[in-house]
């Protein structure tokens, strides 16, 4: 009887270790083991990530990573957890996941199909809109007006590519030159070497409203497409997405993360203290009311 009790006891036991041998692995096993997490920032992505300076990076993404992985360090346990900050670009985000050099990439990259092959996505925070910003005294209202110009984008986005599917922009041919990250191309713009700069609206809201004169530039033009942008993690680590999504899914649920966003969208945001003032859409309070992870061509008008 002794020994039958004790084999239950066993059993029992092991049961109730089963939750967290499933931590033990990935992602969450790296950060407890080192007591670390490595979050992919973006230097220029408007409202979302950008830098401070002197290694400092903030905005609406990161803030939530931040949060996020407060709630990581709880479910493991841990006293500490340091954070370090790893600048990313369009053309290295994937890769440096992939490799392990960042854990958790608080940017602004789309979810789509292709991406998913590589990457995996947690819940969309943020449903974007791919527009057009010129100079306010162009002229240019429309991608038909693009003809024979400079268009700006930035190495690594999808963009360009939007504007060239766009049903508008049959027989329109315009020059592609290219930015490092999406301050050099907004440079371009601002410069007069390129003529329109394309990318998501928020990052062009952002660019124009810590530029020198933002009165000098204006968002115009059809919406080319729109995107579900979400926090990055590594592909096949089911553990870890779980425990940012459910983290994400509370601060949606109890209003936080609207609360969130107007801080960083809504009210004046650090270096220079300019707002950028770009309400949360429809489709970004829809994203928050039904938490999920579909792709960009989920979203493709049928």
């Amino acid at each position: 009887m002794i020994r039958r009790t004790t084999l239950v006891a066993s059993i029992a036991l092991t049961a109730l270790a089963l939750p967290a041998l499933a931590q033990d692995s990935g992602t969450l096993k790296k950060i407890k083991d080192s007591g670390t997490a490595t979050m992919g920032v973006r230097e220029s992505s408007g409202g979302l990530s950008f830098t401070l300076g002197d290694g400092k990076f903030a905005g609406f993404h990161v803030e939530l990573c931040q949060r996020a992985l407060a709630d990581v360090q709880k479910q493991l346990g841990m006293a500490k957890l340091d954070i370090k900050y790893q600048p990313v670009t369009s053309q290295n985000r994937i890769p440096l996941m992939q490799n392990g050099t960042v854990d958790i990439e608080c940017g602004s990259t789309t979810n789509n199909a292709t991406r998913q092959k590589d990457v995996s996505f947690a819940a969309t925070t943020y449903v974007e809109e791919v527009r057009i910003a010129v100079k306010a005294n162009s002229g240019i209202t429309s991608i038909g007006q693009l003809n024979g110009k400079n268009v700006a984008t930035t190495t690594g986005t999808t963009s360009v590519q939007h504007l060239r599917k766009h049903e508008r922009a049959t027989g329109v041919n315009f020059n592609e030159v290219f930015g490092k990250d999406h301050a050099d191309s907004f440079l371009l713009l601002e410069s007069g070497r390129a003529d329109a700069f394309v990318m998501d609206g928020q990052i062009l809201a952002g660019n124009i409203a810590k530029s020198k004169n933002p009165g000098d530039f204006k968002i115009v033009g059809e919406v080319l497409s729109v995107e579900p942008i979400a926090i990055m993690v590594r592909k096949d680590d089911p553990a870890f997405k779980k425990a940012v999504d459910n983290s994400l899914a509370a601060m949606m649920k109890s209003g936080e993360m609207a609360k969130i966003y107007d801080k960083w969208f809504m009210q004046p945001i650090p270096p220079t203290n300019t707002r950028i003032g770009l309400p949360a859409s429809d489709a970004t309070r829809a994203a928050w009311a039904s938490p999920n992870d579909k792709p960009m061509e989920d979203y493709a008008r049928k």
